[in-house]
């Protein structure tokens, strides 16, 4: 017998943990817009001075798509490639403006 699923029911959020690290790849696509948003804002608010989101190589789609968000993002003092020991062009190393001192 086969479980009937409600199409108007919204699945369950899936609790990420804040770390210094955030890897993508068990993100799906559709999803990774607003989970790297909330993470950015959870991490930043938690005062994280940095962290590394690991999109992987790819043809570049989620990497192109995570630096549009860090560009919009106000309180983000920089970003750029992880160094090659940390997953290269594979991932992105953020650095965050201060709580104290950010715009949000």
């Amino acid at each position: 017998m086969a479980e009937y699923e409600d199409p108007d029911l919204e699945p369950e959020p899936v609790r990420i943990p804040i770390e210094d690290v955030l890897d993508l790849h068990s993100v799906s696509p559709r999803d990774v817009k607003p989970v790297v948003e909330e993470y950015l804002s959870e991490a930043h608010r938690l005062g994280f001075q940095a962290v590394r989101i690991i999109h992987g190589r790819g043809i570049g789609v989620q990497r192109e798509m995570v630096r549009k968000i860090l560009e919009r993002t106000p309180f983000i003092a920089s970003f750029g490639d992880a160094p090659v020991e940390a997953g290269g062009w594979g991932a992105t190393i953020v650095t965050f403006i201060p709580p104290s001192a950010s715009p949000t």
